[in-house]
């Protein structure tokens, strides 16, 4: 294994980029990490790190001095898409230096995504059905599920601290560029009205699955994802939800049964910024189908979904959960989980009247070789499930295993699903030849 220098850019909101930084430098590794703004510098105090004061235009000079300094071989960072990760992908592609993006798992909770290069439209992980079932024949079985709890009020106020520090106190790094939808004032001051509903808004929801349920009602689910989410700015063809919605119900009115509802379900983090259910019920009365819309804030999405027909999104991760169910699947964005075999393929207005069922052995072999390759057991906020992700991390990247031990392709698969639906794209990912 040669000798490597590792370049850590901005990190998760918690002690996990303390515990890497152990973990490398432990392995022989060298590590070099530059802060972007106070909260970098928050939550990695005491390790050393470059305090970058410098403007997003300024950037990519300052990056190449520090590749040259430091003999950086690998660079890694938290969320591919934010504009400073953007610049050091590509000036890593220059170099033939590898990116490592790491982020929230694909497969929730309790697992962790690495992936080489990009996620979303720019992961390497196989859409090819037949690739999957190859590459994960051999490998062994996942094992049984662990659990690493950690209280919402960790997670909650680590958010709050890392967006809000900043804009407190910004003359400390003044040319710091934020990456967020909403500013962080209107983002969390937006919560309060709906924290103080929370309640009544949980016994409604609750309320409303038992009924759909026990009374074994038509309906699909559509899953909302938070306007703000990288998942729809750069991994979707929708610039604002409403056209998702609107898109839904144009197929929804002329093609599905009249008997057949709609369920929306509100995403449990939404800052509550925009008024979705009022949104979502004048799309709907628009398009003749108020009375066949129910929006829900809360309530067993597992139970909602198995008495599903179907379930449309863009490409959250409930589409995980839903196709482990054995539920159908249409996914209007790109999503990592949109493969012939496990999702509808069709058109939205083939959906309706004779959703395709999900491939069980296929979801299986899914589920095995994502978590051979480009999933992490752990957790960010749980000692031991920090512990253990930061060793899998370590291993995988100073082995030259992340990705597949090089069995994936070299370009991203979803490129070109994302340029024909309209999607921006960036050149492809670097790639070191195994």
């Amino acid at each position: 294994m040669t000798s490597r220098s590792i370049l850590l850019l901005q990190s998760h909101p918690s002690a996990f980029c303390r515990v890497l930084v152990k973990e490398f430098i432990a392995n022989t590794a060298q590590c070099t990490i530059v802060n972007f703004s106070l909260s970098d510098w928050y939550f990695r105090v005491g390790l050393g790190a470059i305090n970058y004061w410098g403007s997003l235009k300024n950037w990519r000079r300052k990056l190449e001095e520090l590749i040259a300094e430091h003999k950086i071989t690998d660079i890694l960072y938290y969320a591919d898409r934010r504009p400073y990760h953007r610049i050091a992908h590509d000036v890593a592609k220059h170099h033939g230096i590898n990116t490592f993006a790491y982020e929230f798992g694909y497969m929730r909770p309790d697992w962790i995504t690495l992936e080489r290069g990009g996620m979303g439209t720019y992961s390497h992980f196989p859409n090819d059905p037949e690739l999957i079932r190859k590459c994960a024949a051999n490998l062994p079985d996942i094992g049984p599920a662990t659990s690493y709890p950690h209280p919402f009020f960790q997670e909650a106020s680590s958010e709050v601290i890392c967006n809000l520090i900043p804009v407190f106190f910004p003359y400390l790094f003044p040319f710091y560029q934020r990456d967020r939808y909403y500013h962080p004032f209107r983002d969390y001051f937006s919560y309060i009205p709906r924290l103080m509903r929370q309640k009544r808004l949980r016994k409604h929801a609750d309320a409303v699955v038992h009924d759909l349920t026990s009374k074994q009602e038509a309906y699909f689910v559509v899953p909302l994802q938070m306007q703000g989410d990288y998942q729809i700015r750069h991994h979707s063809k929708y610039k604002d939800l409403t056209d998702f919605i609107s898109e839904i119900y144009k197929s929804f009115a002329k093609h599905a049964s009249s008997e057949t509802k709609l369920v929306f379900k509100r995403h449990p983090f939404d800052n509550n910024v925009i008024d979705w259910p009022s949104i979502i019920y004048r799309i709907a009365s628009e398009f003749g189908c108020r009375d066949r819309t129910l929006v829900i804030d809360g309530g067993d999405l597992t139970r909602l979904l198995k008495g599903a027909r179907g379930c449309v999104l863009v490409n959250s991760t409930v589409g995980m959960e839903a196709l482990k169910h054995g539920i159908p699947v249409k996914a209007l964005g790109i999503a990592i989980y949109d493969i012939a075999g496990l999702t509808d393929q069709r058109i939205l207005d083939d959906f309706w009247n004779a959703p395709l069922q999900p491939d069980p052995d296929l979801y299986q072999n899914l589920v095995k070789l994502m978590a051979h390759t480009i999933q992490v057991r752990g957790s960010f906020f749980n000692r031991e499930g920090r512990q253990l992700a930061a060793r899998e991390f370590v291993s995988r990247i100073l082995n030259e295993t992340v990705n597949g031990h090089g069995t994936f392709a070299a370009i991203p698969p979803r490129l070109k699903q994302a340029r024909d639906t309209g999607i921006p794209t960036h050149p492809a990912c670097p790639w070191r030849e195994q």
